[in-house]
């Protein structure tokens, strides 16, 4: 199951975003912004908040809600 979060961003005609912050709780934090992709789930953007990881948040196709994608490990090196 993924997390819901509030987003604030602006929306070209050709689906791009720019989220410019997000909302956690009661906090609005800004957040920087990567690429980002459209496939059959809906538009995924990678972001990061200040000293944080990088995470991707999901604009589903589904709901039109936003999400966080949980992050996959990768691979062990064996």
């Amino acid at each position: 199951m993924s997390e819901q979060v509030s987003v604030d961003c602006t929306m070209a005609r050709n689906g791009r975003v720019w989220v410019r912050r997000i909302k956690l709780g009661e906090r609005w934090l800004p957040v920087e912004q990567g690429r980002q992709w459209q496939d059959q789930d809906g538009r995924h953007v990678l972001i990061m908040r200040p000293g944080q990881a990088v995470e991707e948040l999901l604009l589903s196709s589904a709901t039109l809600r936003w999400e966080f994608v949980p992050r996959r490990d990768p691979p062990a090196i064996v």
